[in-house]
């Protein structure tokens, strides 16, 4: 009986303990474009940059993992996050497409925008 009490506790603990505990008012959100998508860009012809359907990892400022997300189709994605200092980390398939890392700030009732661009590596 003992046993199965101290076992309640602690299953109950750890259900309420996050390392990162979300927020529903404060996180980051944007959308992540791919470029260029035209093989030979002229002149006078438009070559805008794609949505791009992506992973991020949310790392947190001493490089923790966070969350890993896929944006949707469109390549936009809003994740909640406490207020703090983070390190968004596009992921590549391949060597190509490449993205960098971006650092930002969370500020407490506000979502951060962030745009990731992609290089395509297409020339």
């Amino acid at each position: 009986m003992k046993l199965q009490f101290i076992t309640g506790i602690l299953i109950l603990l750890l259900a309420t303990c996050s390392a990162e505990p979300a927020s529903t008012t404060s996180g980051v959100e944007g959308q992540v474009f791919i470029g260029p998508a035209c093989p030979v860009v002229q002149v006078g012809q438009e070559c805008p940059d794609q949505p791009y359907q992506a992973t991020l990892t949310v790392n947190n400022s001493n490089g923790r993992e966070i969350v890993k997300v896929q944006t949707d189709e469109q390549g936009r994605f809003k994740i909640p996050l406490e207020p703090g200092e983070y390190i968004l980390h596009p992921e590549s398939p391949n060597v190509m497409p490449y993205a960098s890392e971006q650092t930002f700030t969370v500020v407490s009732g506000k979502f951060t925008q962030i745009t990731v661009n992609y290089d395509s590596g297409i020339r």
